[in-house]
């Protein structure tokens, strides 16, 4: 006997319960659009906001993203008094945000903008109230303004939910609440992976992406500079979206070209040339460590914001992530290489420029290990929306211009290459190149379906030539965090492992435009997926000016020495946070003994909190608290490994399980020091 149909009642309207989680869910897809500040599908309920307000029968007025909804419920979306507790609460949330509507970058796609139009408020009738908090530009890739934060949570939600980071949480209570990083920091001083996921949820601009539009207009104005640019591939399927005229996912990378010659740019090449080449490299790697015994899982290096959450929280896994650049390192290093010459530019005066969907780019290029000569591989990075904005601020219409190629050599690329855009598109690629290598007979067909689609983790064991390679794909860090929290214990064995950052990869990168459809991801990877399936050449190895650029420039061959040398990189431990120290206490005297003690943020309770105790009631007993600076350090490892320690002075004390043996050597270098 089937399940008998449930229902309720939405404004008179009977509406079937198929599985909603909430009335909100329920009422939307009866095609009610209730306002709300603080929901998202994929993040957590938290009901803050309180303007997702319903009536419902008998029970009174309740937040519709936190009521289940229940057969037999008689609700009303739209009373008076809802209205009216819809648009006070609007009210006050602008009574204390800094109104600078008009210069800020979410401004048009702003939801305290929206929702005030909605509603109709027009006035404030409270008293602003904006205390004129400090703006945070220290971080490479984001700009923070609590003066527009309205204390939503998303951005806290997105980043530890999502995320897994937690660079960001609320602090104070009542009028002074704030949500700010760990210990009041700055977001260059704590463990922020610069993905800008939290950019993409924050409805008011109160974290953005930071803006090279200036320096990049400067350049172009330059008459002594030759501005060149590479364009990422996920950018051709989000930037239509920001300018108007094109369906989401559409491939505008030929009008995109045109609109960039209009802008200045003296060349614009393909990102995806470098892709190709990345392939070379990392799939060649690969094999090489599998045919050798080598490290594995290899794990892809594309994603800086992978990249620096492992350097972060996994430093012990540096050696399995490939050493092979991401495309936009490798591309400046062939710019910096190849194109003065053949541009007729001194190297001084060749600018640059990366369009990328991603922030992450911003603090890669600025790592002092891509430069060259003192000059970084890339000068600036542009995100999707700032590309978009540049070209609406010159009034040019791209719909409307005629279509035009990349330049060459540089911008000839194979469908592998522009497949990188999309969770999977990565692994996709190498394996279009190292099952061929291993195989040594032409593919066909060249898809793998397994790398495809949405699913928190893809996995696959592919039989090549009688060996079999265990790969996995996975997209979004909590998602990677498990995958590698299995791996460390031995229940999960893989050869080769696709991370990306973003949910859904570069398609969904925190610079690519904000969108409200569900299906955004899967629309913007199915243009790259189009593109692909639409080029003569699908496999980077089939890609004959990557083959003239070794020829010419790299060795010869991918694994060369010169290849190494220009299209390779190594890693860092990070977790160790120098940078965000807490003082304890404090001298006045010049040459107070520095003491230092490591705590972990990963511990509820961490051993570290009882050994800093000790060592200030040690100090203070002796009578030498006025002679010491005492400062509390930071590790995001767990594990007492070289990060976990004590330091005295210059003596470097490693931290282990017993408590009361570190501390013993902890009083003993105290006591050495004060001795001399």
């Amino acid at each position: 006997m089937s399940e008998e149909k449930k229902t309720l009642f939405v404004n008179n309207r009977e509406i079937e319960i198929a599985g909603e989680r909430n009335l909100l869910e329920l009422i939307r897809k009866a095609g009610i659009d209730i306002p709300t500040f603080c929901y998202h599908s994929e993040l957590s309920i938290y009901g803050a906001c309180r303007l997702c307000l319903v009536d419902v029968k008998g029970r009174g007025i309740m937040a519709s993203c936190s009521t289940a909804p229940e057969a037999g419920m008689v609700i009303f979306t739209d009373t008076k008094a809802i209205r009216n507790m819809r648009k006070i609460n609007v009210e006050l949330l602008l009574a204390s945000h800094k109104r600078e509507c008009p210069s800020c970058q979410r401004s048009a796609n702003c939801s305290l903008q929206d929702i005030a139009r909605k509603l109709g408020v027009h006035d404030v009738r409270y008293k602003q109230s904006i205390k004129d908090l400090p703006v945070d530009e220290s971080s490479p890739s984001l700009v923070r303004d609590p003066n527009k934060c309205v204390l939503c949570g998303d951005c806290v939600r997105v980043c530890s939910e999502v995320q897994s980071v937690g660079a960001l949480d609320f602090a104070c209570r009542g009028s002074n609440a704030r949500v700010v990083p760990a210990f009041d920091s700055n977001l260059s001083e704590v463990e922020c992976v610069n993905c800008g996921q939290c950019a993409q949820v924050c409805p008011t601009g109160a974290i953005v992406a930071k803006s090279n539009i200036d320096q990049v207009w400067d350049a172009i104005y330059d008459p002594d500079k030759i501005v060149i640019a590479q364009v990422a591939p996920a950018v051709r399927v989000g930037l239509g979206e920001k300018l108007g005229g094109f369906a989401m996912g559409e491939n505008v990378a030929r009008k995109m070209v045109t609109a960039m010659k209009i802008l200045g740019f003296d060349e614009v090449y393909d990102t995806c040339f470098a892709a190709d080449m990345t392939i070379f490299e990392e799939a060649t790697e690969f094999l090489d460590r599998l045919e050798n015994n080598g490290v594995l899982p290899m794990f892809t290096s594309c994603c800086p914001g992978w990249v620096k959450f492992a350097e972060t929280y996994y430093p012990e896994l540096l050696p399995n992530i490939s050493t092979t650049r991401s495309p936009q390192a490798i591309f400046g290093s062939i710019a910096r290489k190849t194109l003065p010459a053949k541009l007729g530019v001194k190297p001084e005066n060749l600018v640059v420029v990366s369009i990328m969907p991603c922030t992450a780019k911003k603090y890669e290029a600025q790592l002092p290990k891509f430069s060259q000569d003192g000059r970084p591989d890339v000068d600036y990075v542009l995100t999707t929306n700032e590309l978009a904005q540049m070209i609406q601020s010159m009034g040019i219409q791209t719909n409307e211009l005629e279509p035009s190629a990349f330049d060459m050599p540089l911008g000839f690329s194979t469908g592998g290459g522009v497949i990188f855009g999309a969770t999977g598109g990565v692994m996709e690629a190498a394996l279009r190149f190292a099952v061929e290598k291993v195989s040594g007979n032409p593919m066909s067909p060249i898809d793998f379906k397994e790398t495809r689609g949405l699913a928190p983790r893809k996995e696959a064991t592919l039989e090549v030539a009688g060996k079999k390679l265990r790969i996995a794909v996975v997209h979004g860090l909590a998602n990677a965090r498990k995958l590698v929290e299995e791996v460390k214990a031995g229940k999960a064995a893989y050869d080769f492992v696709e991370v990306m950052a973003c949910p859904g990869g570069c398609v969904a990168g925190g610079g690519q435009p904000i969108s409200h459809d569900k299906d955004f991801r899967t629309k913007r990877a199915a243009g790259l997926y189009d593109t692909d399936k639409g080029r003569q050449v699908q496999k980077p190895q089939d890609n004959y000016w990557v083959d003239k650029c070794y020829a010419e420039s790299f060795g010869g061959r991918p694994g060369s020495h010169e290849a190494h040398t220009r299209l390779h990189t190594h890693y860092q431990n990070r977790s160790q946070l120098f940078d965000a120290k807490s003082p304890i206490l404090r001298s006045k005297k010049e040459d107070a003994l520095p003491i230092c003690v490591t705590l972990c943020t990963k511990q509820s309770k961490c051993p570290g909190q009882e050994l800093l105790g000790r060592v200030v009631e040690f100090v203070k007993q002796k009578g030498w608290a006025d002679s010491v600076n005492i400062d509390a350090a930071f590790s995001s490892r767990p594990e007492a490994d070289g990060t976990i320690s004590v330091t005295v002075g210059d003596v470097v004390i490693p931290r282990n399980d017993s408590v009361e043996q570190t501390f013993a050597e902890v009083r003993r270098a105290i006591e050495s020091a004060f001795a001399k």
